[in-house]
């Protein structure tokens, strides 16, 4: 397998750390097929939301006119068994199972390569490198001397196309899916929209720290910290960026949550990079998702006559928290300042 430079994706390389516990860095690391071997990706259905069955097929190439040129590889299509013991297996007879490359098996070839080579590492002197559990991915704890932990996971993907698109080997929380099974994936895009919003904006913009509050509030609810950066990321289209600044945070805050509300009653929120003609053009599509009509986040508040009142509970629960942040943080603010007076006099 060929590993590209990793891309940092996820909350640690946006910016903001979703639930305010120690960040978890997550690498997104490009694979390309091998000489010899072809990569096709199969497409779940249009309507599975982010084609969430989708596969990885491999395909032998000839390489015979290669190997007449360079003699550093033969071919694994013309060549026979007992020849090709010479060199390596193919990724069919390692990494895949019935021709589809198998996530579990990439993540277990790919941790026992980083045992091996970590020895090796000038690193590996200051850092004790424990691996932790996880079947599609690899997850490293790093301990320095200091005893400060630094955890790493190194997800796999398969751009698609020439776009910020990849199948990913990562997956859903509380899912169970086959392992040849590779979601598509919108994090490398995500990166790139922050990036660019940073590049944009200004230093003292507070779009980070109203995720960041936001994911809080909904911690425990039936609203996932991937809504509130979802409609963070429309508004910031929507609303220009001097007016995030850290005196509009009330406003912006209070933005956000009208903006909850009113997809709870609608039943509607659009997903940010279908079928939206306000993604920025730094990030690169493929045509499905240009052309496609916008897909909806709360389509199962559709399907369940019951979500939509819960759903609609668990947002004045939301609410209620931000009510309370204000004002006992207002409060807290303010004794802080009576004490400094005290102090100074």
């Amino acid at each position: 397998m060929k590993l590209q430079r990793a891309i940092g994706v996820g909350g640690a390389f946006e910016g903001w750390n979703p639930h305010m516990k120690d960040p978890v860095y997550r690498l997104l690391v490009p694979m390309t097929a091998p000489r010899g071997h072809c990569f096709h990706l199969e497409l779940g259905n249009e309507e599975d939301l982010l084609a969430r069955k989708s596969s990885i097929r491999v395909e032998l190439e000839c390489t015979c006119e290669r190997e007449q040129d360079f003699g550093d590889v033969l071919c694994f299509l013309h060549h026979s068994e007992e020849e090709l013991k010479k060199q390596g297996p193919s990724l069919l007879s390692t990494l895949c199972t019935d021709s589809y490359l198998d996530a579990e098996k990439t993540a277990r070839w790919f941790q026992n390569f980083v045992k091996t080579a970590w020895v090796l590492m000038p690193q590996s002197e200051v850092y004790n490198v424990e691996v932790l559990p996880s079947t599609r991915t690899c997850k490293f704890q790093l301990t320095g001397a200091a005893r400060r932990r630094l955890t790493t996971e190194i997800i796999f993907g398969v751009q698609q196309e020439d776009s910020d698109i990849f199948l990913s080997s990562q997956m859903r929380k509380d899912t169970s899916i086959p392992s040849t099974t590779w979601p598509q994936s919108c994090s490398v895009a995500e990166r790139k929209f922050f990036q660019h919003v940073a590049r944009e904006g200004m230093f003292n913009s507070i779009h980070l720290k109203c995720m960041q509050v936001c994911a809080h509030l909904v911690e425990g609810t039936v609203f996932p910290t991937y809504v509130v950066k979802t409609i963070v990321m429309h508004l910031l289209t929507n609303i220009p960026m001097a007016m995030w600044h850290k005196t509009d945070f009330l406003l912006r805050m209070d933005n956000i949550m009208q903006c909850l509300r009113g997809c709870v009653r609608e039943k509607r929120l659009d997903h940010f990079f279908f079928g939206n003609e306000m993604v920025p053009d730094v990030i690169v599509l493929p045509p499905s998702f240009q052309n496609s009509e916008p897909i909806n986040l709360f389509q199962y508040l559709k399907q369940n006559p019951y979500a939509e009142d819960d759903a609609l509970e668990k947002f004045e629960v939301v609410r209620e928290r931000l009510r309370r942040l204000i004002t006992y943080g207002h409060e807290r603010k303010y004794r802080a300042r009576r004490r400094r007076r005290a102090d100074r006099q």
